[in-house]
């Protein structure tokens, strides 16, 4: 089987030039591709190109979004299997693509695999492997997140893709409800690891995410106006929530929130145009999914 691994990067040229360096050292070059979609990228992460110009290289001057930018490369992708990595995580195994199509092959009706993350800036591989848990663990669950997963091509091509109406974060939720709508199954495994080399001191000491609290607020309203029969309850709690936990809380949460509202309400004629509503014994199951690890 051929496999496709994407990602797409912004303004990370550094962390992008590891995950690359360590790619080009794992993989079959003459088998599988790896492709780039670098998202208006203001910090010469295309020298890169040359650097590594055995990489399919697209991208965009201005910025369209991780999720838009997913969407255009995945549809360039030749694979049999789709492996996303985020541009600061790589995998742990040599044989990662061969361990990905093993599980795939012990389970046909598996449509995603949400591999094990092992968040951390680690000096060594093996360092980042002793967080790793030895016993095999595996069970069905109700997402995966971008920074380490495969999908089959065939199940991505029965979806819509990743969504053009969600710039950046909650994406993934999307395609997974969709996987999980067509049949298909997504299973959690720590048979296969990615090193997610995010610095958590650093993040801690950063404190709180304005930037993330903004899109997810409005994200999460979109993903519920889309896929939920009736959406207006949970939005309803969606808004609640946020407004006593964080609105109240911060005058620039404050600001952002009803900055959201005002850019969900100027969307919805046009987001009105992706509704695609999920069977509600469908999504009842989905909820007695556990999410994976992460």
């Amino acid at each position: 089987m051929q496999a496709s691994i994407l990602i797409v990067s912004k303004n990370r040229k550094a962390a992008l030039e590891k995950t690359l360096t360590v790619l080009q050292s794992l993989i079959d070059l003459s088998v599988h591709e790896v492709l780039v979609f670098l998202d208006g990228c203001m910090d010469e992460s295309f020298l890169l190109k040359s650097q590594f110009d055995w990489v399919k290289w697209d991208s965009s001057e201005k910025s369209i979004g991780a999720s838009p930018a997913r969407n255009v490369l995945y549809e360039k992708a030749k694979g049999d299997i789709l492996i996303g990595l985020d541009d600061d995580a790589h995998p742990l195994y040599v044989d990662f693509i061969e361990r990905t199509v093993a599980v795939f092959e012990k389970n046909s009706n598996v449509g995603v695999l949400a591999f094990e993350e092992i968040k951390g800036v680690f000096n060594s591989d093996e360092e980042a492997l002793a967080h790793h848990q030895e016993a095999l663990e595996e069970y069905f669950c109700s997402e995966f997140v971008g920074c380490g997963f495969a999908i089959r091509k065939e199940v991505y091509e029965a979806t819509n893709g990743f969504p053009v109406w969600i710039d950046i974060y909650g994406e993934e939720s999307c395609v997974a409800i969709e996987v999980l709508a067509q049949g298909y199954a997504i299973l959690y495994t720590n048979s296969i690891a990615v090193n997610h080399r995010v610095d958590r001191t650093m993040r801690m000491q950063m404190g709180r995410n304005y930037f993330r609290f903004g899109k997810q607020l409005k994200n999460t309203a979109f993903y519920y106006l889309v896929y939920y029969p009736f959406p207006f309850f949970k939005i309803a709690k969606l808004f609640w929530h946020n407004f006593k936990k964080y609105a109240c809380s911060d005058w620039i949460y404050f600001k952002i929130y009803f900055q959201s509202m005002f850019e969900i309400l100027i969307f919805l004629p046009r987001l009105m145009s992706y509704r695609n509503p999920i069977d509600s014994k469908i999504l009842a199951k989905i909820r007695q999914l556990p999410s994976p690890k992460f």
